[in-house]
């Protein structure tokens, strides 16, 4: 059984998702923690599964490495086979990335390499595109340029807004965010092959 810790910043919605796949049996892996780096609505979902918290404040540290130091050894009690980033708004130090690479996983609300960074929705409808998407990459060191896992267009409507394309963005990335998942955990994925093969390209 694959063990996961999620890290979380904001209301939590694809931890949801990925809690109520995670809560069939027939599921191959199980959420056994649950961390932020703020006091987060997302933890609710937690609570209501009965899964684990940790709160690493990223205000309360001088630097984002000291940050990153405590983040790291939260995740170590748990040692997850995946760590997700399910809307953390943090990059990650890269001796935290280094350190669980390459099983760091992260959702993003565009179909990379279009689009990277905080703002992928306002930046899709401000170019002025047909389509963008979604996309589940391996973290690495850059801004959302990892090896892609997953990705999926999704339709840029004629009057959509920032908010009404990421509502039908959102769901897109649940369905890829646990689907990645399950591959991962039954063998189907290998992340290491997929990093291997990405720092041979």
């Amino acid at each position: 059984m694959l063990t996961v810790a999620v890290l979380i910043s904001g209301t939590g919605s694809n931890l949801r998702a990925l809690l109520e796949a995670a809560a069939d049996p027939a599921f191959p892996a199980r959420i056994v923690v649950v961390g932020a780096d703020r006091q987060a609505d997302g933890f609710a979902h937690a609570e209501a599964f009965g899964i684990p918290t940790f709160l690493v404040p990223f205000r309360e540290f001088e630097t984002r490495e000291q940050w990153g130091e405590e983040l790291d050894r939260q995740l170590r009690v748990w040692n997850p086979d995946l760590v997700v980033l399910s809307g953390l708004m943090r990059l990650l130090p890269a001796s935290v990335v280094d350190a669980w690479a390459p099983r760091i996983i992260n959702t993003h609300p565009a179909y990379l390499p279009e689009f990277p960074g905080a703002h992928g929705v306002r930046d899709a409808l401000a170019a002025g595109v047909t389509q963008t998407g979604a996309s589940v990459i391996v973290v690495d060191n850059g801004v959302d340029s990892g090896p892609v896992l997953a990705q999926e267009r999704v339709a840029v409507l004629p009057d959509d807004t920032e908010q009404s394309l990421h509502e039908r963005i959102k769901p897109v990335e649940r369905r890829l965010l646990i689907d990645v998942v399950r591959a991962v955990a039954s063998g189907e994925l290998q992340l290491s092959a997929v990093a291997s093969d990405a720092a041979a390209s």
